[in-house]
């Protein structure tokens, strides 16, 4: 099961805390942030290209699409939802490929916070239990809502059982450059993921970087999310027109790397939205290798937010393992 533990060591702890005076204040978090280096937006781009034209060979591919399904937080966020929709999900993240035990199970099923106990029951059903449930909050996608109902939204998906929570930050205030308002919200939900027994849900924070409108933006949130206390930093909603990019993905990357170096804490990241393919996948995990090496490279830290992708890795895994693809109706349609 996906720990998707912090590495809150004491000297990282002591390191954190050394930080403590850049959310001293909104003065103090403004120079920070705005002191971060500037992004080179063409070196980034041509870096994400070519780390794109990558070869992998057979056995590489074999084992990167396994990886890719085992890192899938298999998502259904409609308003047509239904706890039969839900279920169905469930027992395709446990059992992605019936006719072949031998596929590894997804990471999470992310669903809405009204359908966490569906999804519980369901998994433990579908001998499912490892699965983690996510489930969106913070009134997703929007984040327009006031702050006790975003942390009521939070509470109530925990006390359902949920093992992590995707929330949404206020975009308008971040845009209008009010980090401090930012960051206390993060704070404060990261609080609401506690659970009685002393445990708390794992929190990832949504930018929506296709919102964000510049690249430095992009790492200025990942920071101003990270020193909040977010175990995962995520590109998107999935429900606008630009959601995760292979530029910003790598730019996520590069500041968790610079966030452990310089505080000794280890943040995953998730890529959501508009990553369909097999290709475009393994694309993502190159990148994650040559950026921060084998020890993100599991579910623990890094995840795809995905609905159709699993179906891809599933026709092209079959393809590498009986040498034809299957047919049209061969895979469920979600």
């Amino acid at each position: 099961m996906p720990s998707t533990v912090p590495a809150y060591g004491k000297e990282a702890a002591e390191r954190l805390a050394s930080m403590a005076d850049v959310t001293a204040s909104d003065g103090a978090l403004r120079r920070f942030l705005h002191g971060l280096p500037g992004v080179d937006a063409v070196g980034l781009q041509v870096r994400a290209a070519t780390l794109g034209t990558r070869s992998i060979k057979t056995t590489a591919k074999a084992y990167a699409i396994d990886l890719a399904i085992s890192m899938i937080d298999l998502t259904t966020l409609e308003g047509a939802d239904t706890p039969g929709k839900v279920r169905a999900l469930c027992a395709k993240g446990a059992h992605p490929d019936p006719t072949d035990r031998t596929v590894p199970k997804v990471a999470a099923i992310c669903v809405y916070g009204d359908m966490v106990a569906t999804a519980k029951e369901a998994l433990a059903s579908a001998s499912g239990s490892d699965i983690h449930v996510a489930a969106v909050a913070t009134a997703f996608p929007s984040g327009r809502a006031a702050m006790p109902v975003k942390l009521a939204d939070t509470r109530d998906a925990v006390a359902a059982g949920a093992d992590e929570i995707d929330m949404v930050i206020d975009r308008g205030a971040f845009l209008s450059g009010r980090y401090l308002d930012v960051f206390e919200e993060i704070k404060q939900v990261k609080e609401a993921c506690a659970r009685p027994d002393g445990g708390a849900a794992h929190l990832k924070v949504i930018f929506e970087t296709g919102e964000l409108q510049t690249y430095d933006n992009v790492r200025r949130a990942s920071w101003l999310a990270m020193l909040a206390g977010a175990d995962f930093i995520k590109t998107s909603t999935g429900k606008v027109a630009v959601n995760a990019t292979p530029p910003v993905t790598l730019l996520m990357l590069e500041a968790v790397r610079d966030f452990r170096a310089a505080t000794g804490v280890q943040v995953g990241v998730k890529p959501a939205g508009g990553i369909r393919t097999s290709k475009d996948a393994i694309k993502y995990l190159v990148m994650v290798n040559e950026t921060l090496g084998e020890e993100w490279l599991t579910a623990d830290w890094f995840r795809f937010g995905a609905s159709s992708l699993l179906n891809d890795l599933l026709m092209q895994r079959q393809k590498l393992r009986t040498g034809h693809y299957s047919g049209p109706d061969y895979m469920t349609v979600d």
